[in-house]
């Protein structure tokens, strides 16, 4: 549905393309059992390393599009040595394995390959590349550049500042985008240091801002026929998704602090140890309180003046939680989980990697996926987390090895015969 083919019919001919598009529902209608792809047809060239550029075409590979991930000969995406741990029987780090499932690897050098990204750009819908600007203009690979040969092309760039102001030209990562975009100011114990999210939060948030943007740009591209550029970088992503913490400060002039798994504006809400571990409870409303209070055996406290409403509870957090914590510490983290089996209120355990990946509701729902490696075998990934009715998405290959599909797609995509390929291999052009 979202094919070049058929958007270049819709240039010529607007009722040949509503008649494409009935036949395509009138099938689906007649067997609504079979699930489609939603971006099924659409080419994506991937430029992009590390994270937030490859979790972004990992999400559309997922819903259907073909992916064709342009990595340097003989080096390759810098993530595939981000290691240990590596695959078994693979020079490459599980850490890879994270955000490239369903691409295929192509190794083009882009400076002596240029003519082959040009040729690619001419067939894809969507370029991602996460270079520092300027970087890919030098090269010819700019958006004015491909603008030119692929009018309909989309072109995301992904940096780490942004295409203008006084930091566009620095080197973007997670962490330092979250140090100045004011996440690590609030993450950590409310009298600790400053503390790291586990993951690279900052760049899984602008990878996923970026892949809504590209589906946003290609139905545009439906009502005008050309394609567009996308800015997205990792500062400014950081900043928008400082949400309530960034309005208390523009608004009310509050500077923020942190506060540990606690929270701001709700009591209690935060973690509480057990005999074995810890505990997460959240009680967004009073009668949510009430309830703590029940299942805990102190109802009284729910009545108390000091603790009636969210408002005192806030003012009065210290004494709340000092009634709180030893109750709970004095049972274990499973006791306490079957004791709120009903519960109306929020709460969950605080669990490691091998609870998280052995509990019952993890497993009931399938998140985690099998998939056939060329050399490793079979390895797990984490699949996607959203589902549809009537469309598919889903992991279908595991990440590829450097320079997998090179033959493959010169071959069959750009229709190179064999004596091409052995010229662009003599000058290490490709691998």
């Amino acid at each position: 549905m979202f094919s070049r083919n058929i958007k270049i019919v819709v240039r010529k001919s607007p009722i040949r393309h509503l008649s494409i598009r009935r036949c395509h529902a009138e099938r689906i209608l007649s067997n609504p059992s079979e699930k489609v792809y939603p971006l099924k047809g659409i080419k994506v060239l991937d430029l992009t390393r590390i994270v937030a550029g490859p979790y972004c075409t990992m999400v559309l590979s997922d819903l259907g599009a073909e992916v064709f991930k342009i990595e340097r000969p003989f080096h390759g995406d810098e993530s595939r040595k981000w290691g240990p741990p590596f695959l078994k029987d693979s020079e490459d780090s599980v850490y890879f394995m994270a955000s490239n499932r369903n691409k295929k690897s192509v190794c083009v050098d882009l400076k002596k390959g240029k003519s082959v990204i040009y040729d690619l750009a001419r067939k894809c819908d969507v370029l991602v590349e996460n270079y520092i600007p300027g970087k890919l203009d030098q090269m010819g690979l700019g958006y004015d550049q491909l603008s030119r040969i692929a009018p309909s092309l989309i072109y995301c760039s992904i940096t780490g500042y942004g295409s203008e102001g006084p930091y566009k030209t620095r080197p973007g990562y997670d962490v330092i985008a979250a140090s100045i975009g004011g996440l690590l100011h609030i993450t950590g114990s409310e009298d600790g240091p400053p503390a790291k999210v586990g993951v690279a939060i900052t760049d899984i948030a602008t990878g996923l801002y970026a892949h809504g943007a590209i589906l946003a740009a290609i139905l545009q591209r439906h009502q005008t026929n050309r394609g567009q550029k996308i800015d997205v970088n990792l500062l400014s992503t950081q900043v928008a998704c400082l949400i309530n913490v960034a309005s208390n400060y523009l608004n009310a002039g509050k500077e923020a602090q942190r506060w540990g798994t606690a929270h701001e504006s709700i009591v209690p809400y935060e973690a509480f140890r057990t005999s074995t571990g810890y505990i997460t409870i959240g009680c967004g409303s009073n009668a949510q309180f009430e309830a703590l209070c029940k299942y805990l055996d102190i109802p009284e406290v729910a009545q108390d003046e000091r603790f009636i409403t969210n408002q005192v509870r806030v003012q009065n957090r210290k004494l709340l939680i000092d009634i709180l914590s030893p109750i709970i510490k004095k049972r274990s983290s499973s006791e306490w989980m079957t004791t709120f089996g009903n519960a109306p209120f929020p709460v969950g355990p605080i669990n490691s990697m091998a609870e998280v990946f052995s509990d019952p509701h993890i497993n009931d729902i399938g998140l985690v996926k099998d998939l056939e490696h060329p050399t490793a075998g079979k390895i797990k990934v984490v699949g996607p987390p959203v589902s549809f009715s009537d469309s598919s998405n889903r992991a279908r290959t595991s990440p590829p090895l450097l320079g997998q599909h090179t033959n493959e797609v010169l071959k069959e995509l750009l229709n190179y015969d064999d004596e091409q390929i052995e010229a662009l291999r003599n000058i290490q052009a490709i691998q």
